[in-house]
């Protein structure tokens, strides 16, 4: 580090790479950018200019060796996070992944074996935790809120949403998956996180490609490319059952003929009462005097934007030594668990989870 500051280098110019510099140029009392790169160097280009980037690498391999870099952005696809990732911990570099954390369990078993043999930090970036609703509700939840959880209902629903039809994200070799990986692996953190972190050991589930096919249930987010091909599903659900004996329901889609408002949700049942989550409306239901009594959560005053805690925590886990609250162990539970729902709907059967790394 110079003079206190993590000096950062970005794999990836593209959108999310974007996000990240953009959060952590607010930063520049604890951390520098300190290089660029990207497989279009256009936009490593563009990128370096807008930021005051000084150094551009002409690959990830290169900026990950360089000396003058303590600490890794990886915002490429799903397939390269791994490989990346665990080049850059040999390399003795932090790294800030983004999710999933691998493209598979596998994937990111090898990711947390490497993590634990160079002792550096490795967080996975989980953006939504650090919305000011989740951190109100973890924060009333540890209070005894809603007592224990013993079964959750999450998802998130599009109706016409498919993201870059015939790009990267829908073809299962680079992506993993469809909007399982993609938006499935949000909500089933923040559930398993609301839920106490519980260890998941078995799930029941089902996945369908009832529109990508067809090319229908497009959206407009990404630039389709109509030569390519989609090999992913778009509409997934599941039941995962916990070490505890608490269940949590998991449903999402990209594309799904429903009266669908596109809001993400959590609702948790617990032995006290409930907790709901509907886009920005987090609301606390008990029972007081014999009636049933609904109680919003407010925004707390001077709440910090979500991607400027999370950009903040990686770094004070840098200065300080101390496991990420996204850490490999949380990617690698989420990924074992999406593994086990696409295995479970080829199957048709109840898959147990492996742990053993």
């Amino acid at each position: 580090m110079s003079e206190g500051k993590v000096r950062l280098g970005v794999i990836g110019a593209g959108n999310i790479g974007n996000v990240h510099m953009s959060v952590f140029s607010q930063l520049k009392d604890e951390a520098v950018l300190a290089a660029v790169t990207d497989d279009f160097r256009p936009l490593a280009e563009k990128a370096a200019k807008e930021y005051a980037i000084d150094t551009i690498h002409e690959s990830a391999e290169q900026l990950i060796q360089d000396d003058k870099v303590d600490a890794v952005i990886i915002g490429v696809p799903n397939a390269f996070h791994a490989p990346l990732a665990i080049q850059a911990l040999k390399a003795g570099k932090h790294v800030l992944l983004e999710k999933p954390m691998g493209i598979n369990g596998e994937a990111a078993k090898e990711i947390v074996r490497v993590q634990r043999e160079s002792g550096n930090v490795l967080m996975v970036g989980h953006q939504m935790r650090w919305q000011w609703q989740m951190l109100e509700m973890k924060r009333q939840m540890d209070l005894g809120a809603i007592g224990d959880v013993y079964n959750a209902k999450t998802g998130w629903w599009r109706r016409k949403g498919i993201p870059g039809w015939g790009t990267w994200f829908t073809q299962k070799e680079i992506s993993g998956g469809g909007p399982l990986i993609d938006i499935g692996v949000h909500m089933l953190d923040l559930a398993l996180s609301l839920m106490g972190d519980p260890k998941p050991v078995s799930v029941y589930g089902s996945t369908y490609a009832a529109f990508g096919p067809k090319k229908k249930g497009i959206g407009t987010w990404g630039k389709p490319n109509w030569n390519g091909h989609f090999d992913v599903e778009d509409l997934a659900t599941a039941l995962i059952k916990m070490d505890n004996g608490a269940t949590l329901s998991l449903e999402v889609s990209w594309a799904v003929n429903m009266a669908s408002d596109n809001q993400p949700f959590v609702h948790l049942m617990g032995s006290e009462g409930g907790a709901s989550l509907v886009g920005d409306r987090c609301t606390l239901v008990t029972e007081k005097f014999d009636r049933a009594i609904d109680i919003d959560l407010v925004k707390p005053e001077g709440q910090i934007e979500d991607r400027l805690l999370l950009s903040k925590h990686f770094l004070e886990c840098i200065r300080e030594g101390k496991e990420p609250i996204t850490s490999a162990m949380t990617g690698l539970k989420n990924n074992l668990v999406l593994d086990a729902i696409c295995e479970s709907s080829k199957t048709g059967h109840e898959v147990t989870i492996d742990w053993e790394i």
